[in-house]
């Protein structure tokens, strides 16, 4: 199979998705293209900024949603089970499940001004659900930190010339924030003027490496720096740095993405993976484990955090939700497509230490996909392809990491300060501070050991969301069939993966796998019987609907 064919095909699929689907989801929502937002209601200069265009905002969206989840989940899961059916999942799932779920949690916080969706469902589902939602979305995500942080820490060790690109590009973006928002300088001048800057940074970062003097300690000073920024990205305005910092690593995203699908124009690579593997493979049947590890190239509950935390806060006018909250899955399922092609047909299928297989099990996925990136833009990039593939990666680490340590400080202020009335973790600084002292002691501890659960947590957060969100809908006097449908697919389908990692677990004696596996498997029953519970309660009381 030309991999072009496949590339050219899929990307028309997800525009067809986006065109009509999007916008006939978006009539669920009531959407109103004029009216105002919670960041133009209440900006407060900290957490609430109206963006200064909706490109601004895209880019901070995607870069938070992006992470390299849409390339991880596609080059392992095509290794194992083949090239089809992760192919037919990233389209099917992003398009009716994927981007449904982000697009609704944007729209269901833009009604609640602002609220995050761990906070919505406290009204619409009861306290005991919020904060038991709320607990495990924030523990969740200081191991989203720590691990970040910790795979951060490793690969500037490992690769000192992305050091200078990586930290550059904060200096780069607290200039062009202050160009926009302080000095009334034009977006796309300042976009220029930062790219070309982040261009030399990175030129300057191949020819000038930095390398730590502390050997095998490298990895942890590179962590406990990587936390220390996280810490002041969660504090700083975020028109000052997220924005412009998620906005410039959304075009060195979309630059590597536009080389990656031109060089395979030019390339025009034969699929050297098979089609269908093994549909009971080394990771476990195709169901469920397919649609666990392929993740965020589909659908992924971190991004309803994302949505709902701190995209909200920046959406300036309401007719932009459907470009951001919808169009930046769709985007991500293009880049989860070029993973896919660049490792199936990028790189040789068979045995050796060349091979897809060799590099993935000797060098791990993101070495695989920086390969098979460099075959395809060869044409393009000579012998830098790789170079230029892990630069991409890094700047990503990177988004995610800020984004997600910003979202956790909202989900602790809401449930510890707000909910719990513990008033001195409603300040950011003290909030943020606990957060990151947990992360840092995950990063150096064992947080290997949660790791392979939390593939199965993050789209269990996705049903779970959706099962808020079906609620919403219900109560507004709204068809739900659309939620609901995708809410019981993921959560059958994650609960299934839950226990299949369980029963293997405990049949290798690691318990403390096992024992977070349980809690997890509890906390999805229990809102799934508190829900069922709260919506029977009203039914029977013939409580009324909202009417908006």
């Amino acid at each position: 199979m030309n991999s072009l064919v496949v590339a050219a095909l899929s990307c028309v699929v997800l525009y067809f998705g986006y065109r009509f689907y999007g916008r006939f989801i978006a009539r669920l929502w009531d959407f109103q293209p004029d009216r105002k937002t919670p960041a133009v209601e209440s900006p407060d200069g900290i957490d609430y900024v109206p963006a200064k265009h909706w490109t601004i905002l895209f880019g901070h969206h995607f870069a938070s949603i992006a992470g390299v989840g849409p390339i991880l989940g596609p080059v392992l899961a095509c290794a194992v089970w083949g090239w089809l059916p992760a192919l037919i999942w990233i389209l099917l799932g992003s398009i009716f499940m994927g981007a449904v779920h982000d697009f609704s949690s944007l729209m269901a916080s833009l009604r609640a001004r602002g609220r995050s969706i761990a906070d919505i469902a406290d009204a619409h589902l009861g306290h005991r659900v919020r904060v038991i939602f709320g607990i495990f979305l924030w523990l969740a995500l200081i191991l989203v930190i720590a691990v970040f942080a910790h795979v951060g820490g490793k690969t500037l060790a490992a690769m000192p010339q992305v050091v200078m690109p990586t930290f550059a590009v904060i200096l780069v973006a607290l200039l062009i924030g202050s160009m926009m928002y302080r000095w009334g300088v034009s977006q796309w001048i300042a976009t220029v003027i930062g790219l070309a800057l982040l261009f030399i940074f990175i030129v300057i970062g191949y020819f000038v490496p930095i390398e730590l003097p502390w050997g095998e300690r490298n990895a942890l000073a590179w962590t406990v720096v990587l936390l220390v920024y996280a810490y002041i990205a969660s504090i700083t305005p975020v028109n000052l740095l997220l924005q412009p910092r998620d906005y410039l690593s959304t075009f060195v995203l979309f630059i590597g993405l536009g080389a990656g699908y031109l060089g395979l124009l030019l390339t025009r690579p034969a699929f050297q993976a098979p089609a269908v593997g093994d549909f009971s493979g080394s990771s476990g049947p195709l169901w469920p484990m397919l649609f666990v590890i392929v993740a965020c190239g589909a659908i992924s509950g971190f991004h309803s955090l994302i949505a709902s935390g701190t995209t909200v806060k920046q959406l300036a006018r309401e007719r932009d939700a459907i470009r951001i909250g919808y169009g930046a899955m769709i985007v991500e399922a293009v880049l989860a497509v070029l993973a896919l092609i660049a490792v199936c047909a990028g790189l040789r299928w068979g045995t050796g230490a060349d091979t897809y297989t060799g590099v993935l099990e000797s060098k791990g996925p993101l070495v695989a996909f920086s390969n098979g990136f460099a075959t395809l833009t060869r044409p393009l990039f000579g012998p830098l392809g790789a170079l230029v593939a892990m630069t991409i990666l890094k700047t990503f680490v990177m988004t995610t990491l800020d984004s997600a340590t910003r979202i956790t400080r909202y989900i602790g202020e809401e449930l510890f300060g707000e909910g719990l009335g513990i008033g001195i973790l409603r300040n950011r600084f003290i909030s943020t501070a606990i957060i990151i002292g947990l992360a840092f002691y995950l990063a150096i501890g064992s947080w290997e050991t949660v790791w392979p659960v939390f593939g199965a947590a993050n789209q269990l957060i996705a049903a779970l969301a959706l099962l808020v969100l079906t609620v919403v809908l219900w109560q507004r006097g709204k068809p739900i069939i659309y939620t609901l449908v995708p809410c019981v697919f993921m959560l059958v389908t994650t609960l299934g993966a839950l226990i299949y990692q369980g029963r293997n677990f405990l049949a290798s004696g690691k318990l403390a796998l096992a024992i977070i596996t349980a809690a997890l498997l509890v906390l999805a029953l229990l809102m799934v019987f508190d829900t069922i519970r709260t919506v029977a309660r009203r039914r029977a009381a013939g409580q009324p609907r909202p009417s908006s």
